[in-house]
C-alpha cells in the first residue's frame, strides 16, 4: 500500500493500491467459501488518515482501522453461508498487542474484537507485529482464536527465525502449530502447538 501516494485522503484514493491491485488482486475484501469454512477479508490498511493518528510519531501509517461499514459488510458475508462454517477473518493489522512491540496494530481493538465476537468469528488471521503468536480472546458469547503470523522474511522482530502458523480446523476444534525455520535442517520445524475448542 502506497499511503504517500493519499495522506489524509488529498488526491486519488484509488492510486493507494492500485500496485496491490495491479499485482496481487483486484479486491480488497475477498470472500472464500470453502466446505466447513468462510474466510472474509477486511481491508485495515487505510493510509494515514485523521482516524488513525496518535500521539506517538512512531504510528504514522502503522495503525489499521475497520470502518463501520467493513463489520456490516463482513456481518453479511457470514450470514449468507452455512450456519456451521466456522468464520474467519483474514486482515493485516494485530489486534492483540504484540509481546516484543507492546503495540496494538489497530484502532479500537477492543471494540472491533467485541464485534467479531457479536457476528461469531472463530479465527482472526492477521500479522503486522513480525512476531509469531496465538491468542484465545474468551467473551461472553464465544471465544475467538487470534493467529498473528510471524515473517517468512529476515524482519523478524528482535532477530527471531521466520516462522508460519498451520491451522487446522474441525466442527470441534481450531488447532494451530508454529512452525519455526531451523537452519541447519534447511527447513521449518515445529514449535509451539495449540488447540481450542469452536
Amino acid at each position: 500500500m502506497a499511503w504517500w501516494r493519499s495522506p489524509f485522503g488529498l488526491g486519488k484514493k484509488a492510486k493507494v493500491y492500485e500496485w496491490y491491485r495491479r499485482f496481487i488482486t483486484p479486491e480488497l475484501e475477498p470472500v472464500l467459501r470453502v466446505p466447513g469454512a468462510t474466510f472474509v477479508g477486511i481491508n485495515t490498511s487505510h493510509g494515514v488518515t485523521r482516524r488513525t493518528l496518535t500521539w506517538n510519531l512512531r504510528d504514522i501509517s502503522i495503525i489499521g482501522d475497520v470502518k463501520r461499514q467493513q463489520l456490516v459488510k463482513a456481518e453479511k458475508a457470514f450470514t449468507e453461508s452455512p450456519t456451521s462454517d466456522a468464520r474467519a477473518i483474514v486482515m493485516h493489522h494485530n489486534p492483540v498487542r504484540g509481546q516484543l512491540s507492546g503495540r496494538h496494530g489497530l484502532k479500537n481493538t477492543k471494540k472491533i474484537l467485541g464485534a467479531f465476537a457479536e457476528m461469531g468469528v472463530d479465527l482472526v488471521l492477521c500479522g503486522h507485529d513480525h512476531q509469531e503468536s496465538v491468542h484465545y480472546i474468551e467473551h461472553t458469547k464465544k471465544g475467538t482464536v487470534i493467529s498473528t503470523a510471524g515473517t517468512v522474511s529476515n524482519r523478524s522482530r528482535g532477530g527471531r527465525p521466520s516462522s508460519v502458523n498451520v491451522i487446522s480446523i474441525t466442527p470441534a476444534t481450531i488447532e494451530v502449530i508454529t512452525r519455526i525455520w531451523e537452519p541447519d535442517a534447511h527447513t521449518f520445524v515445529k514449535g509451539p502447538h495449540e488447540i481450542f475448542k469452536r
